[in-house]
């Protein structure tokens, strides 16, 4: 079986991060300045990269659906009541979450509409700090009566900040407003003199175990401003933060009897933590801290989309077990900020696993419904109860506030970030294409020179993606390009000469000087891979897409006395308990097709650009339970003579309903 990239992740991942310890420091954008240690990569402005194909169609429908309404069709939270814009509404962390994927998309789509939208929140924060450096809405001076939905607050927790400042950041790489950098210094110096007295989990446990995403913008805004006290707040944050890297290390989160208490969301935040403190101390091992994280929750509570069992609390490796959205999402989001600190292929590998595969598949097509849970192996989407740790208000069940509003509020932020970190500028004054998808981007380069380049690609439906240099002068300067780990050898050719045939897991850098016109072309051989799960199951995956049965559903939309709102559910119109035979495994019986064409829509049943067909046998024995698939039979299981039948996979991310970890039959 070919190496799979999350079983292998320990052992198989090349620790390349390039030298970063004697890397340089490129002089053109914000990047780490001593005493934090070199970056490999640094991220570019917002606005600098800008989607075609697919991606567009992502965003646009984000511009269409959710992303530009929540403040009409989620008014009681996210609209002109909320405190984050004056009022006496909610107070807490989803005025900043839908912000958080409003203003990258407001930036990356140039859209004046979104931008205004915006910047009433921007500007509310930014004329209102206060005196003493705090920032945000005041808790009430007198208790305010209750709203169902609505979240107030008689305190100045720390977690909501958090997210702001993101947004924050966000902004001001697209305007460079400098009071971006007023407020945050003001604000960090209130930090250092009242965490000593309210440390981080002083208000709720939220702001110490996601404290990482504090400290990032803590040293982001050091590498500005050069101001010593950040250093300082720096380490008093990391102090007051959940010691991740030692829960990741001492077997904390290995245990299954009972299951470690960590909440889903919590756990994608904090897998970033030791890393982001690795720029301060240079110590590699917060860098090995993440791998074992990310190596033990494969093994105990991992799924083979990349996800992990967690409803909310981590759950163990059932398929049938639920992952949330935002887990989803800030996963994406760590890995994001994990791959420019590391320059480590093995983030960008995982990154585009959960981009590709769980993401589209937690939303409806015109994003305007999401599911707060959903399973690798779902065979209907109701609003009975499952077998989660936290199950009400139809938490598995296809809506606009289902289970938990912080979703709907949140998941606005992974198709817009994923495409901002499709590019980079690299230490050595190049640039890095380390994560692919069709776009165009523009940066300067070795020399002060502005250059631009475009990718072609129908990635990752196909194998080969093509870079196109589109400046209009010539220019030397390196080009880095990721050769993931699931290729085995990949082909590179220039202006139609070939350069070079690496091996995966590494990342090529290309010296030379650029012409306009000049045409690089990445071929990435997609192979077929076979992995194994809960109950030994197995998992089908080509490159970076893990395949799933291919269900017939039926959708309907429903509302209950518990739950006012309309909602959907989906019932399968198809057979779903099938295993993969045995000898169609071991003897590679794989028949891939692929269309021609990939719709701007990719990611549904009627469009998916590729099925794989395979033998299977329906095992009758394998029943529902209590709402879902029952329990997954032990590979080898007996098929009690049933009829070998041909099965069809289509990728997970154009499934709502599916079995992705397949027991194997005789």
């Amino acid at each position: 079986m070919k190496y799979n990239i999350i079983r292998g992740f320990l052992i198989l991942t090349i620790l390349n991060f390039y030298q970063i310890s004697q890397a340089q420091t490129n002089p053109y954008y914000i990047t780490n300045q001593p005493p934090l240690h070199p970056q490999q990569y640094t991220a570019l402005p917002l606005g600098s990269i800008y989607p075609k194909g697919w991606l567009l169609e992502m965003l646009e429908l984000q511009r269409n659906g959710l992303t530009s309404n929540l403040d009409s069709v989620y008014a009681e939270v996210c609209g002109p009541t909320n405190a984050w814009l004056g009022g006496n509404g909610d107070a807490w962390e989803r005025g900043p979450y839908w912000l958080d994927g409003l203003v990258p998309l407001a930036y990356i789509l140039d859209d004046p509409q979104l931008k205004n939208k915006a910047k009433q929140w921007i500007e509310w924060s930014l004329t209102h700090q206060r005196d003493d450096g705090y920032f945000g809405p005041q808790p009430p001076a007198k208790a305010l009566p209750y709203v169902k939905g609505v979240q107030n607050t008689d305190h100045e927790d720390w977690w909501p900040k958090m997210v702001m400042l993101k947004v924050l950041q966000q902004y001001y790489t697209a305007t460079e407003d400098k009071r971006v950098l007023q407020l945050m210094s003001r604000y960090f110096k209130y930090m250092l003199k009242q965490l000593p007295q309210q440390p981080l989990d002083h208000w709720t446990f939220w702001g110490a175990q996601r404290g990482g995403d504090n400290l990032a913008v803590v040293y982001w805004l050091y590498n500005i401003t050069r101001e010593s006290f950040l250093i300082e707040l720096g380490d008093l944050i990391y102090k007051q933060t959940t010691p991740w890297k030692s829960i990741f290390t001492d077997g904390t989160m290995a245990r299954i009897n009972p299951y470690p208490q960590f909440h889903c969301v919590n756990v994608a935040q904090g897998i970033k933590t030791p890393a982001i403190y690795f720029q301060r101390t240079g110590d590699s091992s917060y860098l090995r801290s993440v791998k074992t994280g990310l190596e033990t929750i494969r093994n105990v509570h991992g799924f083979a989309n990349g996800m992990y069992g967690a409803d909310e609390n981590m759950h163990g490796n059932d398929p049938t077990q639920g992952s949330e959205l935002c887990s989803a999402v800030e996963m994406m989001f760590s890995f994001e900020s994990l791959l420019p600190i590391t320059g480590d292929v093995a983030y960008a590998d995982y990154l585009e696993k959960i981009a590709f595969n769980v993401l589209p598949a937690q939303h409806n097509d015109n994003f305007t419904l999401r599911q707060y849970f959903q399973q690798p192996n779902q065979i209907k989407i109701t609003y009975d109860h499952h077998n989660f740790f936290d199950e009400n208000d139809g938490r598995l069940a296809m809506g606009l506030l289902t289970g938990y509003p912080c979703c709907t509020a949140n998941m606005h932020q992974g198709y817009p970030k994923y495409i901002q970190n499709l590019w980079y500028a690299s230490a050595d004054e190049g640039v890095a294409a380390l994560v692919y998808g069709s776009s165009e981007v523009t940066l300067k380069v070795r020399g002060g020179h502005t250059v631009s380049f475009s990718e072609e690609t129908n990635y990752p439906f196909e194998d080969r993606i093509r870079f196109k240099y589109t400046a209009n002068k010539a220019v030397e300067m390196p080009f880095h390009l990721r050769i993931p780990a699931w290729c085995q050898q990949a082909s590179i050719t220039i202006n139609g000469k070939p350069e070079q045939q690496p091996k995966g897991n590494q990342v090529i850098v290309i010296n030379r000087i650029w012409n306009p016109g000049d045409v690089i072309e990445l071929h990435l051989p997609m192979e077929i891979s076979t992995s194994r799960w809960a109950e030994n199951s197995i998992a089908i995956e080509r490159g970076p897409i893990l395949y799933a049965l291919k269900i017939s559903e039926e959708w309907k939309s429903k509302k209950n006395n518990d739950f006012p709102q309309a909602y959907n559910e989906v019932l399968p119109k198809s057979p779903w308990n099938y295993g993969i035979t045995e000898d169609a495994i071991k003897n590679r019986q794989f028949n891939v097709i692929q269309n021609k064409l990939v719709a701007a829509m990719p990611w549904n049943l009627k469009n998916a650009p590729i099925s794989i067909t395979v033998k299977g046998k329906r095992l009758d024995q394998w029943k529902e339970y209590n709402h879902s698939a029952g329990k997954l039979p032990v590979s080898r299981v007996a098929s009690n003579g049933a009829k070998e039948e041909t099965i069809t996979l289509i990728p997970y991310g154009c499934t709502t309903l599916r079995i992705s970890e397949f027991p194997v039959t005789d």
